[in-house]
């Protein structure tokens, strides 16, 4: 509660009994309770000690003592640091990563106009956002139809690959939501989503919606992995990879990053963000172990022209940086999000979908992106 929340607590005085503080407490809670509220009048009936109350001074107060809030976070993070670091050094100047904001003109819209159109979710093994995903685009205003793709043998497989077909062939928009398919094996995250799309028939028909019929496509982490493995960003469409091709790979840190960070819209060259500004900032949820976006800095550039760099990492001062933990993979350029060249193609790391009203109440700024009903309005 304290650490978690930069606060501090003062126990109340005289606390005597100290070595309730460090002993087990089986069934215990520790229940914080709003201001104005007296514990007599609600646990009527059950026994509860009083501790104290929370403070802004950043200490933890018992009788005489005061421990400041930093020196307890440092011991408690100690232990583990020289095995799992929270920190990487930094591999960019900031001065090369900022790049002038790119402003479309806007509303990039659909020629043709669907009510309630189709959103595609495969979930493949390993996949675990695909409920937020549907709730994100029903409240939106879409029809959300999700499929369990099956691989447990050849045949499974096959008919997994024809209903995907006829699923892509009846959406607008095709959603590829994260998680860790296939466990991020063999040696790399997406690679089993990829290698399903790469199928001829499945290709055909992501090739029909995008160049044909004029659908959107949007991959949320392990679905970033996946869009980048198949070349959709940022190219916008299934090619073969070559060595100068962008990649996402290994957090800098090494390890798993989960936590909340703020990234700026660059541009809104995308119908995913046709409600969104460039220079507009949002507090998002990251939770990958490979989000590391690499690229040649031509290529890097190239896409910067472009307008194709959708997204950035920022620090407190709303500025690209490459310093954790506000740019959690070491991501080059601070690069979080990027479109394919005419937008329709969407591939983000942070996920967007698990916010919705209500939650992460104490977490500052804005953390609402409307991709999902930018996506859905797209049809209008």
């Amino acid at each position: 509660m304290c650490l978690g929340n930069d606060l501090g607590f003062e126990f109340i005085k005289p606390f005597n009994d100290t070595d309730s503080l460090f002993t087990l407490q089986p069934g215990g809670f520790v229940v914080e309770l709003a201001d104005g509220i007296s514990p007599e009048d609600v646990f009527t009936d059950i026994e509860y000690i009083n501790l104290g109350h929370l403070t802004t001074s950043k200490i933890i107060s018992l009788n005489e003592t005061e421990i400041a809030l930093d020196n307890i976070t440092s011991a408690y993070l100690k232990p583990l640091e020289t095995i799992f670091p929270r920190i990487a050094e930094a591999d960019a100047k900031v001065a090369e990563i900022n790049q002038p904001l790119y402003k479309e003109s806007l509303p990039l819209t659909a020629p043709y106009s669907i009510a309630k159109p189709r959103v595609f979710i495969p979930v493949f093994p390993g996949i675990n956002c695909e409920y937020d995903t549907a709730a994100a685009f029903e409240a939106a205003g879409g029809i959300a139809e999700v499929f369990v793709v099956r691989n447990l043998s050849a045949a499974a497989i096959n008919d997994s690959i024809d209903t995907m077909v006829k699923m892509i062939n009846n959406c607008q928009i095709l959603m590829l939501p994260g998680g860790f398919s296939a466990g991020d094996e063999p040696d790399g995250s997406g690679k089993f989503i990829a290698t399903m799309f790469r199928n001829n028939k499945i290709q055909e028909a992501v090739n029909s919606l995008l160049q044909q019929r004029d659908g959107l496509m949007l991959g949320i982490c392990n679905g970033f992995q996946a869009l980048i493995k198949l070349g959709l960003v940022p190219y916008g469409e299934i090619v073969d990879m070559s060595q100068d091709s962008p990649t996402l790979t290994f957090n800098k840190i090494g390890r798993h990053v989960s936590q909340i960070v703020e990234t700026k819209i660059i541009s809104n060259k995308s119908p995913w963000l046709n409600f969104v500004e460039p220079g507009d900032i949002h507090s998002v949820a990251v939770s990958h172990g490979e989000g590391r976006f690499y690229a040649p800095e031509a290529e890097i550039k190239r896409l910067f022209v472009n307008g194709q760099i959708a997204t950035q990492y920022v620090d407190q001062n709303g500025e690209p940086t490459m310093k954790m933990p506000y740019n959690p993979n070491g991501s080059l350029y601070a690069i979080e999000g990027i479109t394919s060249p005419d937008g329709r193609v969407f591939g983000k790391m942070g996920h967007s979908e698990r916010y919705v009203p209500g939650l992460m109440k104490n977490i500052n700024g804005n953390k609402d992106q409307k991709i999902f009903i930018s996506g859905v309005k797209y049809f209008d």
